[in-house]
């Protein structure tokens, strides 16, 4: 068995695929009817779609879990962030621990939480 995809509601999908597009380089793989699968797995559904699935109210900036990236270059990838979202929400803003990786956490534009790290890895994992 294999995870194929990982799945966000969101209120507006063309604004949920720029973030990601312009952010973290995600291309639209799919796009139909209420969802967009993007690069690296990350699918987008329109909220209506998954209130529908549901029958429960969507719950933002739960904190129940979040998306993980690596990022080398991670002052730039914060200064790119707070260029083109200056509004945006940060859970934890950059922090350096004492094994000296450096992390960031925010919301994207739909109280989904995302954290950025540097690798801990030379390597692929």
């Amino acid at each position: 068995m294999k995870l194929r995809n990982i799945l966000l509601a969101v209120k507006d999908i063309e604004k949920s695929r720029q973030f990601y597009h312009k952010l973290f380089g995600l291309q639209t793989v799919l796009n139909s009817e209420g969802n967009m699968i993007l690069t690296e797995g990350l699918v987008l559904q329109d909220e209506k779609i998954w209130r529908e699935a549901l029958g429960k109210e969507i719950i933002p900036e739960n904190n129940f879990c979040e998306l993980y990236f690596e990022e080398p270059e991670i002052e730039a990838f914060i200064c790119k962030l707070e260029t083109q979202y200056p509004s945006i929400q940060y859970v934890n803003r950059l922090t350096e621990y004492s094994w000296g990786q450096k992390m960031v956490r925010f919301y994207d534009l739909d109280g989904n939480l995302i954290e950025v790290r540097t690798p801990m890895y030379k390597g692929k994992l």
